[in-house]
């Protein structure tokens, strides 16, 4: 059995074991800190996938600890999950700018914990494996100038985003961005899953299941996104499109604190601060353009 291991930062005793209760599952290994300084030694003695960091604390705050950790390299992949009762639009895009890409408003119920700290984790691990991938296809993918692949599950997009980004500066961002993008487009673009659809089905954690389902449909079966590469000398753009209507790609460009709480709906934006050099939308947003510039010399 795989075991995660989780950081949980909250100068209140009672908060960390309401975490520790919530959290009660065989496959998460849970740390506990009570400031930011007990945090920091524990960062620095083992590997972490997760932090849950309360953003109110004496001392460091919690902001002030997601900047430390963003700031350096060995801690900055670590997805942390903001939890706070400062809820209001202006704090929460400060943790935003600050890094905190997931948020809990306290006092919260069991099941939005878990969601959350789930939605973390596959992240984590969608990550990981496209890592994997890229390093093991990078040497063969460097011969190639420019290529279009199919595809329509998400294995098959996990698969090719490792791939195709091995042709990259940084495999590991880019991993991460194409996945998005690609998974965007099976999902809603292909499936037609809604964003409130996707929300629901990702708290009742049948999110997969419901994509498998509906690609038996018959009207659905035979859809197919693609995704192009085109190099040259200075940059890589990806051509990403699918078969679906589109959508209103304006609204998920950036973080948005009214959907910040929501287990997805932060994976454009993150694709576009952490992966690309430019991210453009085309036409009614069934097909978007990605750019990834190339080190010079």
């Amino acid at each position: 059995m795989k075991h995660w291991h989780l950081l949980a930062v909250d100068d209140e005793q009672v908060n960390l074991e309401i975490i520790r209760e919530y959290l009660d599952d065989p496959r998460i290994v849970l740390d506990l800190a009570e400031d930011a300084a007990a945090a920091w030694q524990r960062l620095e003695a083992k590997p972490y996938s997760v932090v849950i960091l309360d953003r109110m604390m004496p001392g460091m705050n919690g902001i002030d600890l997601l900047r430390r950790l963003k700031a350096d390299e060995r801690f900055r992949a670590i997805p942390v999950i903001m939890q706070t009762a400062a809820a209001e639009p202006e704090q929460v895009r400060e943790g935003i700018e600050a890094g905190a890409y997931y948020y809990l408003t306290k006092p919260y119920k069991p099941e939005a914990l878990t969601a959350i700290v789930h939605a973390a984790l596959a992240d984590v691990e969608e990550q990981s494996a496209a890592a994997r991938r890229a390093e093991d296809q990078a040497e063969t993918l460097r011969l190639m100038d420019a290529a279009e692949f199919h595809f329509a599950t998400l294995d098959d997009a996990n698969r090719l985003a490792g791939l195709l980004a091995s042709l990259c500066p940084q495999p590991e961002a880019v991993a991460i961005g194409l996945t998005e993008l690609m998974i965007n487009a099976v999902e809603h673009g292909n499936l037609g899953i809604s964003y409130a659809e996707k929300a629901r089905l990702k708290r009742e954690e049948s999110w997969e299941a419901e994509v498998r389902r509906r690609q038996l449909l018959p009207e659905l079966a035979g859809r197919r996104a693609r995704i192009g590469m085109q190099r040259a000398a200075d940059k890589i753009v990806f051509r990403i499109s699918d078969e679906g209507p589109g959508f209103d790609w304006r609204h998920y460009l950036d973080f948005d604190p009214a959907r910040v709480f929501d287990p997805n709906g932060r994976g454009i934006a993150m694709a576009r601060r952490m992966s690309f050099a430019q991210l453009e939308y085309r036409g009614s947003g069934n097909e978007v353009w990605a750019t990834v510039a190339l080190k010079s010399g």
